[in-house]
């Protein structure tokens, strides 16, 4: 099942998969305003599954001012054959992610964009990686010195899910989105090193910057973009002398 990445634009907010579409953990502080984020959270959860904070409508503002004053912010896996949207990668200046500061190793380097969450949909867990290389195409495009991400190192043992809940959601489970919080395997399989310690919630970094030594999935991703703007070979034919015809040849001076 070949998949292809794009950014995803306003317009086609609405192909997102549902999760990618409404989950706002990472964009909406609990300690805020938002009316409409108030009211999911303090209402139960029908199915007794902590799925975390949920409002489309705060998402597509988030995603709208963001996209307005900064840029592309999302990548999006399009599954080839169906052109269903499987995966979804957001990142953002960490001033633009109100969730940010409640990590125990926060803040996030004054020089980096913060890659929140890599979501895929069933089956395609193994496309990560190229949606991943994607948001790093996108970011050196863009001239940013590195990438940082907050990962998650306690699996879903019971203990680590009450601390991160008390740290992350003020005791609130349903305030969390476990979801979205990258493991710190994928990140360190991505080539993320751990710059602040953390026994659950690590803070990573992954340099863009040539001076400080690049990684492979840049060159990987440097390589996709430089395929991707390369014009088709010209013809391997040998240009010709030009020759006078005949007539121009025999005209008298």
């Amino acid at each position: 099942m070949a998949v292809s990445v794009v950014s995803l634009e306003l317009e086609d907010f609405e192909t997102l998969p549902l999760h990618s579409r409404r989950c706002v953990f990472w964009e909406v502080d609990r300690s805020g305003t938002s009316p409409a984020i108030d009211a999911v959270i303090t209402s139960p959860s029908t199915t007794g599954d902590a799925v975390g904070p949920e409002s489309e409508f705060d998402k597509e503002a988030w995603l709208s001012g963001l996209l307005l004053e900064w840029g592309v912010c999302c990548q999006v896996a399009i599954e080839q054959t169906t052109e269903r949207v499987v995966g979804a990668a957001f990142y953002s200046p960490p001033g633009r992610v109100p969730r940010a500061q409640h990590f125990p190793t926060a803040p996030v380097g004054a020089d980096a964009v913060l890659l929140t969450t890599i979501r895929m949909e069933p089956g395609f867990e193994s496309e990560a990686t190229t949606l991943f290389d994607a948001v790093v195409a996108d970011l050196v495009r863009r001239g940013v010195r590195a990438v940082e991400a907050f990962g998650f190192s306690g699996d879903d043992e019971s203990l680590a899910m009450d601390l991160v809940t008390l740290l992350l959601g003020s005791g609130m489970a349903s305030d969390v989105c476990r979801r979205c919080i990258l493991p710190t395997d994928l990140l360190t399989g991505f080539g993320f090193e751990v710059v602040a310690e953390d026994p659950y919630l690590p803070r990573l970094r992954l340099e863009l910057d040539e001076g400080l030594g690049w990684k492979s999935q840049v060159e990987r991703a440097l390589q996709k973009l430089v395929e991707s703007i390369t014009p088709p070979a010209m013809a391997d034919s040998v240009p010709q002398p030009v020759t006078c015809s005949a007539s121009s040849s025999s005209a008298k001076v």
